[in-house]
């Protein structure tokens, strides 16, 4: 093993993970002109770059897993995002059918991280090491959460998908309110983490900071927006201000951390891993455009292509990593790090786990890594740009093979190649023209499925190539919670409701049932178009002429405002109708709650 050459056998480990930054978001690479990251430069010039890091999806649940684990979610099961929702589900399964369009049998994914694993938390608190867990989680509340996982600290301790709403305050979180009006969640974390590793600062600690940034919804202070509109490139791919913003506090919270380091005196015995777990976000709409840009890399978030699994990875290990080094050969993978700490540590777990990872010592040493592939499970199709069927892809030297499930003739597997170092954007399939190369990496591909056990896509056996696409299938939860759109379309992507006005009305009408007496109706909302709009009772469906309304006015000016309407009933509400002025410009409802006093009281969160 390599020994650690810290003087100490037990450094503080520190692991931050950024949601959804892409590998071309930071200044690590030059690759961006707008965004500002200069704590994660004065991190780099502490430690070593890595130009070729993977995280093991595209998506972020299934690579927390594997750092957590050393697993590929291939093994685990976790292959999507779905830690958030009600069903309890540790394994991953196939679809049973699929439309007679589709080629292949999707896969299902867990919903929950196994407590049976043995955690990177459990191992380092086994050793002696205090642990605490601040930010996001996303792979399931009690009893998978990070206090059943290893961590003696969790905060906010949340299971939900995205920061509970919005990054300034007021939050949604139940049981953690902000401190101040407008607060901001990373500088919120920030300071508890801060106050955290100062407790502790005499015996090792194992920091896991998993930043809620800069995943939807895409919020962000005021001041900072305003600051980025003044230099935004019109002509360029990356030109939200916005976006630009949320990485700016993303990396002031990384700057918080380094401050406390360096105060408290522990920074050269306290080693720091920044990593993204997936690529940026190429397909919501912020500021009139996508959030970012990943190029020169194609596709991003949620697609196999580059764009979505490199991102962006400093290493700082005093006494190991060399400051300012930089490794653009050495290609690593988000399920290298358990690994990796277990040989710098000298530490065994009492129950040896099953790596998919391996340890990169030697890279941080500044030594080569011998040559091994690394593989990415991505078994879904989301409908995102650059979109592909269900896939495996194998990373080999400079070569890319991805495998699409049974999309070639008669329920064979087709193929993409690419050569990375020819052809980093991914515009010649090469699988044409070198089918022995694709063999030979296909047949990598097939040994790690097997080793893995992994739950593959299959054929689907009512694949027909004369039928017509079909109309997606309801989904099996409501993500409206029984309200209804009239006159206008609602959609909830990433814990808010888009409300677009498609008529010159448009309401979302609830049956409110038996509730009544007076009532408050709440809701937060952000409108780039305002105007008047009106909350309306009726004591049933047919009573029009017995309607009451009272209303209310929506300022236009694209930042989040909480309005509360009290409605002066004096019997059952009936039907409900919200009013919204949605006819401008599409308006964000990122939740409505109504509070009788006849009846229980009910809330809207919109999170999917």
């Amino acid at each position: 093993m390599v020994p650690p050459t810290l003087g100490m056998d037990r450094p503080n480990i520190v692991f931050i993970l950024s949601d959804d930054l892409g590998w071309a978001d930071t200044e690590l690479y030059g690759k961006t002109k707008l965004y500002k990251t200069p704590n994660l430069l004065r991190l780099a010039k502490r430690g070593m770059v890595f130009s070729r890091a993977y995280s093991a999806s595209p998506l972020c649940s299934p690579t927390r897993a594997s750092i957590l684990t050393g697993q590929s979610p291939a093994r685990i099961g976790i292959t999507a995002p779905n830690s958030h929702l009600p069903e309890v589900k540790l394994a991953a399964s196939v679809q049973k059918s699929a439309p007679a369009t589709s080629k292949a049998l999707q896969c299902e994914s867990a919903t929950r991280l196994n407590t049976s694993y043995v955690t990177l938390a459990e191992t380092l608190k086994s050793a002696g090491y205090a642990t605490a867990h601040f930010g996001k989680w996303h792979l399931g509340a009690e009893p998978y959460s990070p206090l059943q996982q290893g961590f003696e600290v969790d905060l906010p301790h949340t299971s939900g998908p995205g920061p509970a709403g919005s990054f300034v305050a007021p939050w949604k979180f139940p049981k953690f309110s902000p401190r101040t009006p407008n607060e901001h969640i990373e500088d919120r974390m920030g300071d508890e983490a801060v106050a955290w590793m100062t407790q502790h600062k005499d015996k090792p600690f194992f920091l896991n900071y998993w930043q809620f940034s800069v995943h939807a919804p895409f919020d962000a202070k005021k001041s900072l927006i305003e600051k980025y509109k003044g230099v935004v490139d019109p002509k360029s791919p990356q030109r939200s201000p916005t976006y630009a913003a949320m990485v700016e506090s993303m990396d002031d919270s990384i700057g918080k951390l380094l401050d406390a380091l360096d105060r408290l005196g522990i920074a050269d015995k306290t080693a720091i891993v920044f990593l993204a777990d997936n690529g940026g976000n190429m397909y919501n709409t912020v500021d009139g455009t996508t959030p970012t840009s990943n190029a020169p890399l194609r596709g991003g978030k949620a697609t196999v292509y580059e764009g979505g699994i490199r991102v962006p990875c400093v290493v700082s290990w005093p006494g190991v990593t060399k400051p300012g080094a930089r490794n653009d050969e050495a290609i690593i993978q988000s399920t290298d790090f358990y690994p990796t700490l277990l040989e710098l540590l000298k530490l065994k777990p009492e129950a040896s786990p099953v790596f998919d990872g391996r340890s990169i010592a030697r890279a941080l040493n500044g030594k080569a890594l011998a040559p091994k592939p690394i593989f990415t499970f991505f078994p879904h199709s989301p409908n995102v740009p650059d979109t592909l069927p269900p896939a495996v892809t194998v990373h080999s030297g400079d070569w890319k093979l991805i495998r699409l499930f049974h999309q070639g003739e008669n329920g064979a597997h087709a193929y993409q190649l690419y050569n990375l170092k020819d052809d980093l954007s991914e515009t010649n399939n090469l699988a044409a023209s070198q089918p022995e190369r694709v063999k030979q990496l296909d047949t990598l591909i097939e040994g790690f499925l097997k080793d893995t056990k992994a739950v593959v896509p299959l054929p689907n056996p009512t694949y027909n190539t004369k039928a017509k696409p079909e109309a997606a299938a309801p989904p099996a939860v409501d993500p409206l919670g029984g309200w209804k759109a009239r006159g206008c379309e609602a959609v909830v992507t990433d814990g808010a409701l888009t409300v677009t006005g498609a008529g010159p009305t448009p309401f979302l009408g609830f049956a409110a049932g038996k509730i009544g007496g007076p009532t408050t109706v709440s809701l937060r909302v952000k409108s780039s178009g305002g105007g008047p709009g009106k909350v309306e009772w009726l004591p049933t469906p047919q009573a029009t002429d017995k309607a009451k309304s009272v209303g209310f006015t929506l300022q236009a000016t694209g930042e989040w405002q909480e309005l509360t309407i009290t409605l002066p009933a004096e019997g059952t509400l009936g039907i409900l109708r919200l009013y919204l002025p949605a006819q401008k410009a599409p308006l964000t409802v990122d939740w409505i709650e109504v509070k009788p006093t006849q009846g229980k009281s009910q809330r809207w969160n919109f999170e999917k």
